[in-house]
């Protein structure tokens, strides 16, 4: 049977891979019951925990019921109640974790009835303690009981936790024996699984490796074009051989595209190749290659012919092109020196324009300003309006308290008249009186001193309120004029803020039409500047046209002779 090489390396893997599963299944097994191993000891190391803690609370108990039973004192029974509780906790917990094993469970169901038989002789000795006397309780304690009941518990923890050591060994045995196994699986399997890999790598070095690299050997010379170097032709019917021998028939096709590209170098396209297939695509191109470069050698032959005779007539159109060229360059530098002095005058005019534009300016704030005052004036002028109005009701409003004044004034000259008769009527029953009127008399002389001092003061204020009335008329007719003097002046100022808000839009408008003739000045003399240089590139581009003809004529020149080398140089190749 004929290997391939695929095959060949695929088998030496594969059983090096078949190995190494089989030593991985063995130490995942080996793991797996190792594992179990320290599960099981770490459940004997429990059990014999729970054993001591059992036997402990069980001591503890018997300890606080001693205590009591000696001192009988109720806080020596803490150790007896903790350990009661802890006891039961403990059995239970203990016969779920030997719940696997038939003799552990037969001997926790023993021990729940020996302790159940310890707690309730603990009891009697404590109750009959509470009921009786120390002694009593002493003799019950003195009959054993309580001793035998826990040596047996004792014997039967003892025996469990036996028990337990045997299961311990048993597992620490096994679990030794499967590791012993492990190992050896694992050190014997990678050996093999080393040396079959070795072999396998040996093989392959040997029978793909070698003939690989003589292949890359070749394919190196050939790559630096070296095809002088012969393939050996292998029989292997292998990949190797296969590519033996496609090795083979590429440096023979190599060698005879070299042949066919001498040829072709040395002037000769008569030359034929025949493709190895349709998909040969170096084949095929080189064919078409071929056919193309007798088709564009005949072209070039006409072409050549054809380029002589324009090189002649390019030679004539040139040269007059460049008389051309020059007249149009003369013209265009006196248009450029014409434009230049139109843009300075456009320069000039634009200058002065802005000029007017800016005191127009300053004329539309002068007059902005004037107007803003005319405003201010006639806001202060109704400002005044309104306050001589409000000082014109109020002499109004003081001339009519003068008057309630004079109304008060005469209602006081008539209380005066009457306190004087009302005096004289006093003094005149003071008298009819005699020696008991006298007092009265003496009031009567006094309200009539009053009476004329109020009439006194009366007058006085009489004259002054008079005073007060001229004044106030005067000051009424004096706010009247000027409140017409106001009127008359915000009138005048109104007509006055209308004149400069006249004058203000006609400078407005001024200066806005001074700065569209600003603007427009300036655009004229964007454009002359645009003129200007456009002018000049016009120049430029005229004096590179003079020089792009002669260039031409020269370019011409060259053409002409290379036409007639191109058809020397045609005339060598065979087609």
């Amino acid at each position: 049977m004929k290997w391939n090489v695929g095959t060949k390396i695929s088998a030496g893997f594969g059983i090096t891979l078949a190995i190494f599963v089989i030593v991985g299944t063995v130490s995942y097994r080996s793991v797996t019951k190792q594992t179990e191993a320290a599960a099981w000891v770490a459940h004997t190391r429990e059990v014999q925990n729970q054993l001591t803690e059992l036997l402990t609370s069980l001591q503890d108990a018997e300890t606080g019921q001693r205590g009591y039973v000696i001192t009988g004192i109720e806080s020596y029974l803490a150790p007896y109640t903790d350990g009661t509780a802890r006891a039961e906790q403990l059995r239970r917990h203990l016969a779920q974790l030997v719940g696997d094993n038939g003799r552990q469970q037969a001997r926790v169901d023993t021990l729940a009835s020996l302790i159940a038989d310890k707690f309730a002789e603990l009891q009697q000795v404590i109750d009959v303690r509470r009921a009786r006397d120390f002694g009593a309780a002493q003799a019950i304690v003195l009959t054993d009981r309580g001793k035998k009941s826990m040596d047996t518990i004792r014997t039967v923890l003892r025996d469990m936790n036996l028990e337990e050591e045997e299961l311990l060994k048993t597992r620490a045995s096994m679990a030794q024996a499967d590791a012993r196994e492990a190992k050896m699986t694992i050190v014997l399997g990678t050996l093999a699984a080393l040396i079959l890999a070795g072999l396998a790598g040996l093989i392959i070095t040997r029978d793909i490796a070698g003939p690989l690299r003589n292949l890359t050997g070749l394919a190196e010379r050939i790559t630096s074009g070296d095809l002088s170097s012969g393939v050996t032709v292998s029989e292997r019917g292998d990949e190797v051989g296969a590519l033996t021998r496609a090795f083979e028939r590429m440096t023979r096709f190599l060698r005879t595209m070299a042949g066919a590209a001498e040829q072709i170098a040395a002037g000769d396209l008569r030359t034929t190749l025949q493709p190895q297939s349709p998909e040969d695509v170096l084949g095929n191109a080189f064919v078409r290659m071929t056919d193309n470069l007798r088709r564009q050698i005949g072209g070039v032959v006409e072409g050549a012919a054809v380029l002589g005779a324009a090189a002649t007539e390019i030679v004539a159109s040139t040269a007059q092109l460049a008389s051309g060229a020059t007249e149009s360059a003369a013209a265009v530098s006196e248009t450029t020196t014409t434009v230049e002095e139109i843009r300075q005058t456009s320069q000039l005019a634009n200058q002065k324009a802005k000029a007017v534009a800016d005191s127009a300016q300053k004329a539309v704030q002068i007059s902005h300003t004037g107007r803003k005052s005319t405003e201010d004036v006639a806001a202060g002028m109704g400002r005044i309006r309104t306050q001589m109005e409000a000082i014109a009701e109020s002499m109004m409003r003081l001339s009519e308290q003068t008057q309630t004044i004079g109304q008060i004034i005469a209602t006081v000259e008539d209380l005066a008249a009457q306190s004087n008769l009302l005096a004289v009527n006093a003094a005149i029953e003071a008298a009819k009186a005699g020696e008991h009127g006298k007092g009265f008399g003496v009031v009567a002389q006094e309200v009539k001193s009053l009476a004329e001092q109020s009439r006194q003061a009366t007058d006085r204020v009489r004259t002054i309120l008079s005073d007060i009335q001229k004044a106030t008329t005067a000051a009424v007719m004096a706010t009247e004029q000027g409140g017409k003097a106001v009127e008359a002046g915000g009138k005048q100022t109104e007509m006055a803020g209308q004149s400069i808000a006249a004058l203000a839009g006609s400078v407005t408008e001024a200066a806005q039409a001074a700065m569209q003739i600003a603007a427009s000045s300036q655009q004229q003399l964007v454009g002359m500047d645009q003129v200007a240089g456009a002018m000049e590139n016009i120049k430029q581009a005229s004096s590179q046209n003079v020089a792009s003809a002669k260039e031409l004529e020269t370019a011409a020149r060259n053409l002409s002779d290379l036409g007639q080398r191109l058809k020397q140089l045609v005339e060598s190749y065979r087609v």
